[in-house]
């Protein structure tokens, strides 16, 4: 389809309108920080596009990770982990377990508090690993980068990119806690706009717009397990008081894996870019009787 073979370019955009504003333009430098597992394989294919477009990409992950491995399009830098490989495929084999569990909200919930835990420990142990590595932070701030992609779900790139005071652009699904709202300040009214994992739909009845109202108080406890502590760890780094909140608002563009055919239309800021699509990287043309 015609259309379809736009999206890449269309995805980029934001993103690009940091590196070039026409074929003349030089390549940029990309300096990536993905989260592990599938938001990873969303974002390698946005990797591959830059590639293809001039740009070079440095991808800086762990050492021990499960699907970020050496390609012809990026430079892979590692550090080192306080974990192994069996350790971290355990941790994140069980917490995708609980994202499938078909069971009652309370007891999924409490059911994945100790496991959630768990695998929040293991990436903010990671992220202090890479923001004190003296001799790659120093490596990586002497290599210029133009802009920071980072998916905001790990803040450890949202950290990396205010402590080198790089522009920052994040790629991602969705966000926990309406914190990208919070941070763009983007009107996000609860009665209207249907919640996450809620069931609800665009037309709600007045108990669902009530259950709708409720359900952020049980995801700011997730968030306070899962995404606070990179709020202490960016004080300490800045040497100042910092929220999460005053970390995510630095971004310049927020790329989100999505559009208002998959999801429910909602208000949204001048550096929203909805690119639903990306992720169809191989597509098929429909059959005649779709």
């Amino acid at each position: 389809m015609a259309v379809g073979l736009q999206v890449p370019l269309l995805a980029l955009a934001g993103l690009l309108l940091f590196l070039s504003v026409g074929p003349q333009a030089e390549g940029g430098k990309v300096l990536v920080v993905p989260m592990e597992g599938s938001h990873w394989l969303s974002m390698r294919e946005a990797v591959r596009e830059l590639h293809a477009r001039g740009h070079q990409a440095v991808v800086v992950s762990p050492e021990v990770n499960l699907h970020i491995k050496e390609e012809d399009f990026f430079t892979l830098k590692t550090y080192d982990t306080p974990y192994t490989h069996d350790e971290i495929n355990h941790i994140l084999l069980a917490l995708s377990r609980t994202v499938f569990e078909k069971a009652h909200f309370l007891k999924t919930f409490w059911r994945s508090r100790t496991t959630l835990k768990n695998a929040s420990l293991f990436f903010q142990k990671s992220c202090e690993v890479l923001l004190y590595d003296k001799d790659l932070i120093r490596h990586l701030n002497a290599s210029s980068f133009d802009v920071v992609l980072t998916d905001p779900v790990y803040p450890c790139g949202a950290v990396l990119a205010e402590y080198l005071k790089i522009p920052a652009v994040f790629f991602l699904r969705a966000f926990p806690c309406d914190l990208d709202s919070e941070s763009t300040q983007c009107p996000d009214p609860s009665s209207y706009v249907p919640r996450i994992l809620t069931s609800n739909s665009d037309h709600m009845t007045f108990l669902q717009r009530v259950k709708n109202m409720l359900y952020p108080l049980a995801m700011e406890y997730v968030c306070h397990i899962s995404l606070t502590p990179y709020a202490s760890l960016a004080s300490k780094l800045l040497q100042r008081d910092v929220s999460l909140v005053d970390i995510f608002s630095s971004a310049s563009v927020w790329l989100y894996r999505g559009d208002f055919v998959l999801d429910y239309p909602r208000p949204i800021m001048p550096n929203m870019v909805f690119i639903g699509g990306i992720n169809c990287a191989n597509r098929k043309p429909l059959s005649q009787g779709c």
